[in-house]
């Protein structure tokens, strides 16, 4: 029996010099009989590697990421990380006009610590749309101007790199109603408009193009709103075309100053106001208010006194007694006595009847029941 020879496995290095001339000598076949563009395909099949499943499943999944990636980038939806010097944050007219400081020292108190919880909102000002101005920075501020604004001076005062950029979504400018109405449902939530900036913004959007006039800015921009707060936010509108660029304290005109004001400019006062206006601005906003009061009142008198103009006629009321509880002054003031279970008292009404007047009539009882 012949003896049998024993087999063993070929090492590592025995296959791969198999291997390489297994290749060198079809390589040197191959060459004489196949055409050159055969020749270049299977090159380019030889080169290419060969992926396994789990490789091409892995392929698959970053296609899909990528292309899930580029959609919710074209959608505003991925957050962008952009310097501040490449922000232009009057792109649009904001509605916001008064940053109050405490409210800004807390938001950058919680930035500081926390960081910017919430992105602000920009878009490229190469595709800048009406209503909106380009600039020669890339972009432009939609909303978050107070977020931006807070940033700004932590950077300038920490000079920290962390503060040198921001978050920020990059939004599709075409729909600029709706970025105006996202900035003031903002502000609305966060930091509550004055009644003047919610009339301003109202009309710089209609006259921008955003809106077809005042009444579709509002209706748009404070959809929200009952139908009486639109109706006060029209008269504050009609306050900032007529009179704004003579008011330097519009923001603290109250609601029902403001409303006056409005009416006595639905009836022609608007040449009245702004004489007064141009010939003694006051310095601070109570100085401004006794200017506008002034007018009101001439123009309000003569509305109740006119039966044309819609008021009804003043009727004189003569000094003296009315019956034996109301007392009649000839400077206009009325007194009027009452009593309840705790005592007596004088109910005291009628023009120029202010705290200085109280005082005196205090002082005066003071000593007449000290007597």
């Amino acid at each position: 029996m012949a003896k049998r020879r024993k087999v063993s496995a070929p090492s590592a290095d025995d296959l791969n010099k198999i291997e390489e001339e297994f290749r060198r000598e079809t390589l040197n076949r191959a060459s004489a009989a196949v055409a050159p563009i055969s020749q270049v395909a299977a090159d380019a099949a030889q080169a290419q590697s060969i992926a396994s499943a789990e490789e091409r499943a892995e392929i698959a999944r970053d296609k899909t990421d990528a292309e899930a990636h580029r959609e919710a980038k074209g959608q505003g939806r991925v957050i962008a990380e952009i310097p501040l010097d490449q922000i232009m944050e009057d792109a649009i007219v904001r509605d916001r006009t008064v940053l109050d400081p405490a409210e800004m020292d807390e938001l950058k108190l919680s930035i500081r610590a926390h960081g910017l919880r919430l992105p602000i909102e920009v878009f490229e000002t190469s595709a800048a749309p009406d209503g909106a101005r380009g600039g020669d920075k890339p972009f432009g501020l939609l909303s978050g101007y107070r977020r931006l604004y807070a940033v700004r001076e932590l950077y300038a005062l920490t000079g920290d790199a962390q503060f040198a950029s921001i978050k920020a979504l990059v939004r599709d400018p075409n729909d600029l109603g709706g970025a105006f109405s996202a900035m003031v449902e903002e502000n609305e939530i966060r930091a509550s408009l004055s009644h003047f900036e919610r009339g301003r913004i109202a009309v710089i959007a209609a006259k921008q193009g955003v809106f077809a006039n005042t009444e579709d800015a509002v209706a748009a921009l404070f959809a929200s709103a009952s139908k009486a707060k639109r109706s006060k936010i029209r008269s504050f509108s009609l306050i900032f075309e007529e009179l704004g660029d003579m008011l330097e304290f519009p923001e603290l005109l109250k609601e029902r100053d403001g409303l006056r004001v409005a009416a006595a400019l639905r009836n022609g006062a608007e040449s009245r106001f702004r004489d007064a206006l141009a010939a003694g601005q006051g310095a601070t906003a109570a100085d401004e208010w006794a200017i506008l009061e002034q007018v009101l009142q001439r123009v309000e008198d003569e509305i109740a006194s006119n039966p044309k103009r819609g008021g009804r006629p003043k009727t004189a009321i003569a000094p003296g007694w009315d019956g034996p509880d109301v007392l009649h002054l000839s400077s206009g003031v009325t007194l009027q006595r009452q009593s309840d279970s705790q005592g007596h008292f004088i109910r005291i009404k009628g023009k120029g009847v202010d705290q200085t007047l109280i005082e005196a009539a205090m002082t005066q009882l003071q000593h007449l029941f000290e007597k």
